[in-house]
């Protein structure tokens, strides 16, 4: 029932049907309340409500208890549920109907210092964060995300089911298609993790990891994740990253396609594009290796792995076999020495050369 035009609350038809695995009720317009009857569904194991027009307080039972099962996202007036929705706490109708009754000055300055203290205690929560983070300088590998969650359903419909035409790169550990999650929204890059090969799996907690710990604007960001099972029920894991429609750097200095050859060439970069490039990679290795902590070390620097946006910056990517420094002489060992042949680290260094 994803993508049509149902409108209105849920209905109680829904109710006697408990047997239910799999209800996917996304980019519709439906409203009201979310039923609490849904919570009771015993054996339901994923559950898409993204964007519809849901309101008030999300329930907190039965399959609510899983925020990696349950999908609410673009819903904007939601409230409530278990933290990791990260959602407002709801407000109750008395607590309305109070405010409704203070003067429009009195209401702004309240929420104007609400504010402020939000913004002051967010600021204290990520100073301890930090602290913590340099206390134990060798963060131990979780798949539990800060990114929020997509549906298999919403990226398989995106990529028009993973064609071909959608695919735009291809590596040991993932392919990458092109895809629009929903109407009006831009063009995202999605990358899927390829089961078949043995350390995708790793591949894929290592990204996740590494992408929670950093935050940089040449490196490429994280618009959101999926990790559920697809439709003959197989692990499905991808990051979703935002599209970096000049391609990669390799496409312009070795073109493959005549189109590349054409608009790709290397000698279609001047100098100055050249040099832009250069610094760009640079900025992100110093972020990396001075600005992290601990240090991250990418470990397979090279030019398919340098993404290029509409205004030629480019951004450092896939950090699939990348790893956490500890404060130690690990970043000049030579032991577990892990990258692509010719592009091992000083990898800034192949850049240069290449431009």
């Amino acid at each position: 029932m994803h993508g049509n035009l149902f409108e209105g609350p849920i209905g109680l038809s829904l109710s006697p049907l408990r047997g239910l695995k799999v209800l996917d009720l996304s980019q519709n317009n439906l409203s009201g309340e979310i039923p609490e009857f849904l919570a009771g569904f015993k054996f339901l194991q994923n559950l898409n409500l993204s964007h519809n027009n849901f309101e008030s307080m999300i329930p907190t039972e039965g399959i609510f208890k899983n925020a990696s099962a349950t999908s609410v996202f673009g819903n904007n007036k939601l409230c409530g549920g278990i933290p990791e929705f990260q959602l407002p706490t709801c407000v109750s109708k008395k607590t309305k109907q109070n405010r409704s009754t203070l003067p429009l000055k009195l209401v702004i300055a309240i929420d104007c210092g609400l504010l402020v203290l939000t913004l002051a205690l967010s600021s204290l929560f990520c100073r301890l964060m930090c602290m913590k983070k340099r206390g134990n300088p060798t963060p131990s590998i979780s798949i539990d995300l800060d990114f929020p969650y997509v549906s298999y359903e919403a990226l398989y419909s995106a990529t028009k089911g993973f064609s071909s035409e959608n695919l735009i790169g291809a590596g040991n550990f993932a392919s990458v298609y092109k895809g629009i999650l929903f109407e009006g929204a831009p063009a995202v890059a999605i990358k899927v993790f390829n089961f078949l090969h043995h350390d995708a799996s790793k591949s894929f907690t290592v990204e996740c990891e590494v992408m929670r710990n950093i935050i940089h604007r040449k490196i490429i960001k994280v618009v959101t994740a999926c990790s559920r099972v697809d439709y003959q029920g197989n692990d499905f894991k991808a990051l979703v990253y935002e599209f970096m429609p000049n391609g990669s750097l390799e496409e312009w200095i070795h073109p493959i396609t005549e189109e590349d050859k054409r608009h790709k060439a290397p000698g279609n970069l001047n100098s100055l594009e050249r040099l832009n490039i250069a610094i760009d990679v640079a900025s992100a290795l110093e972020y990396l290796h001075l600005g992290c902590k601990p240090p991250i070390a990418h470990c397979d620097i090279k030019p398919s792995n340098i993404l290029l946006n509409d205004e030629m910056t480019a951004c450092v990517a896939d950090f699939g076999i990348a790893r956490f420094l500890e404060a130690t002489n690990e970043q000049t060992s030579s032991i577990g020495v892990k990258g692509t042949t010719g592009y091992i680290a000083p990898g800034i260094y192949i850049i240069f050369l290449y431009l």
